[in-house]
């Protein structure tokens, strides 16, 4: 099966789920900017790989305005993000990036990745600064709450190969 994985990453994650997916499939792999110029008829397969934000996938209106040319192809969506795999607003989180008739046409998956400040925009930076300022100041916190504080007041990587497994079976998988 002829795959395309297209990505778009800020701090390296999603880039490095890509790369890793691209590897373990055999399939080409290209950033956006690249993947804006090439023509996909030949694919079987294509893959989409963004990082989260705010409950939403970056630049995925581009993948998804593209889903009608793409009839017939197994399509995939994956999300990269700072939670843990087992946060439970992470599935939901994927599902409302979608319309009912999208998600019939796409499976999505979301792959811990982490924190990367030294690599972050500025303005994702200040973005995330004010967010943990705002989450500390609040009263009667949730136990949620204070273990998210704690894993975003520095970088980490959560980030493992093991969390691709389900895409390359997805690939893997017959229509």
């Amino acid at each position: 099966m002829k795959t395309a994985v297209i990505y778009t990453s800020q701090t390296g994650f999603t880039k490095r789920y890509a790369e890793w997916i691209a590897e373990q499939s055999g399939a080409d792999c290209f950033e956006i900017a690249e993947a804006k110029k090439q023509n996909f008829d030949e694919y079987d397969a294509i893959i989409y790989g963004g990082w989260a934000c705010a409950g939403g996938i970056s630049k995925l209106h581009w993948f998804k305005s593209n889903m009608n040319h793409w009839q017939g192809k197994k399509l995939i969506v994956f999300c990269v993000g700072g939670s843990p795999i087992e946060n439970p607003q992470v599935e939901q989180a994927l599902k409302n990036n979608f319309s009912e008739e999208e998600q019939k046409q796409v499976s999505t998956f979301y792959c811990p990745g982490g924190f990367n400040y030294e690599k972050m925009s500025t303005g994702s930076k200040l973005m995330m600064k004010m967010f943990l300022k705002t989450l500390r100041a609040k009263k009667n916190k949730t136990e949620e709450e204070e273990i998210m504080i704690k894993m975003i007041a520095s970088s980490y990587d959560i980030s493992d190969k093991k969390y691709i497994e389900p895409i390359l079976a997805c690939i893997n998988e017959k229509s």
